[in-house]
């Protein structure tokens, strides 16, 4: 099951019985898009489990030099192939691919590369990515199924924000992660079956969402320091990556703000369109980016008004007004693995009354510690309420380090 660049490839016919294991980042918006994956005929699993084991397997196949989110996404897939849960014969690993400058265009050769290390060479793994970087027989994607995976994005985003906007202020313990389970439930039981679902059913499941929260029990009487977190994606998302960051800001007393996935998918769709005014590559290209980039936009606003009718939870901001903010401090050129995005979220976060911010990136992360730390000063400068604290996260780190720079950051919020 090889071609001529000697790797396992996915092919149709895998499809059928084939089990495809997913390393976890986001559990709510992952959760959802596999379940509407499901409805085109895959079988994909999202990995949940955590731990030093972890950490171990990753250390053991990949150089530690290589960023931190490579190690665990790969240790993570490695530990489930030898846990013996699964047929290694009749499973398929997925990694994303960016292309670009970033180490994250290399974790698929280095996933290939461990598990040829370790016999397992006949397991395909599967490039997700949408530049032409490689193309797997068995895993195409139709115009339908970007929009009913985009709807998923949009619809996981307002879980999270709404989660972390009740959270903190819950009277009964653990009524908002009920709140996930019940939304997440009924979006299952909607999105079933090989059928398109009208983007006015989602404006529906929109309503249901904000009305299953809006019924929780909260006692916003105690005031909650509110932290924005930004950074490298994987990181700023992952709790196995931040060692559960968002559990300690809680157990710390704050409200954790963070955006979602879906401005992250923006600023890799507005990068095509920059590409071309700056560099002059493809127009073609620019034009069909710029044509999505219009259609999540006015989704990402309807979403906002519905928020905004509801009337009990905050919206984000426009993701066309983020976008720009980035100018004061950063060119559009710079795109590097979060790029100008992160200034832009940290400005964000700064204009919305929320000064207090964690700053995450994986240790030796180069984009991310230009555009991240590197900009801090310079944030600064322009508001000098902002309160950012940066933080890295690796094997070797001490997680009471890291909890200790972020107290230092709060007692001075306080």
């Amino acid at each position: 099951m090889e071609n001529k660049q000697s790797y396992a490839v996915f092919t149709e016919d895998m499809k059928q019985d084939y089990t495809i294991l997913v390393p976890n980042m986001l559990p709510v918006q992952f959760g959802l898009m596999i379940q509407i994956m499901g409805n085109y005929g895959y079988h994909m699993e999202l990995l949940a489990t955590e731990g030093r084991a972890i950490v171990e397997q990753g250390l053991k196949n990949v150089h530690n030099d290589t960023c931190y989110p490579a190690l665990l996404a790969i240790g993570q897939l490695m530990d489930a192939v030898e846990s013996g849960k699964y047929d290694t014969h009749k499973i398929a690993l997925i990694m994303s691919q960016t292309g670009g400058g970033c180490r994250a265009s290399n974790y698929i050769h280095l996933l290939r590369k461990a598990l040829a290390k370790n016999g397992y060479d006949y397991i395909p793994v599967i490039s997700l990515n949408f530049s032409g970087l490689e193309s797997n027989s068995g895993l195409h994607f139709t115009p339908q199924m970007l929009m009913q995976v985009a709807y998923g994005v949009l619809l996981g985003d307002l879980i999270m924000m709404l989660h972390n906007q009740c959270r903190p202020y819950e009277v009964v313990p653990g009524s908002s992660q009920k709140a996930v389970g019940l939304c997440m439930d009924m979006i299952s039981q909607r999105f079933t079956g090989n059928r398109m679902i009208l983007y006015s059913e989602v404006r529906r499941l929109y309503d249901f969402i904000l009305r299953v929260f809006g019924r929780l029990r909260l006692d916003r009487s105690a005031e909650k320091t509110r932290v924005g977190v930004v950074g490298e994606i994987y990181v700023k998302f992952s709790p196995l990556g931040n060692n559960h960051l968002e559990d300690f800001l809680i157990a710390e007393g704050c409200e954790p703000v963070l955006a979602g996935l879906l401005d992250f998918c923006m600023y890799c769709l507005y990068n095509a369109v920059v590409d071309h005014r700056l560099y002059g590559r493809s127009g073609k290209a620019a034009a069909l980016n710029q044509g999505l980039y219009n259609f999540v936009l006015g989704k990402q606003k309807d979403l906002i008004r519905i928020i905004r009718k509801d009337g009990h939870f905050r919206p984000p901001l426009p993701f066309e007004e983020v976008r720009k903010l980035s100018h004061e401090i950063i060119g559009e050129g710079v795109k590097m693995g979060e790029g100008w995005l992160l200034p832009a979220e940290m400005v964000e976060l700064v204009q919305e009354g929320v000064p207090n911010i964690v700053c995450v990136q994986p240790f030796g992360c180069l984009p991310n510690h230009i555009a991240g730390k590197g900009m801090v000063r310079k944030i600064r400068e322009h508001y000098p309420e902002a309160n950012i604290v940066s933080v890295d996260y690796d094997p070797g780190a001490s997680k009471i380090n890291q909890e200790n720079r972020i107290k230092l950051m709060l007692s001075a919020a306080r």
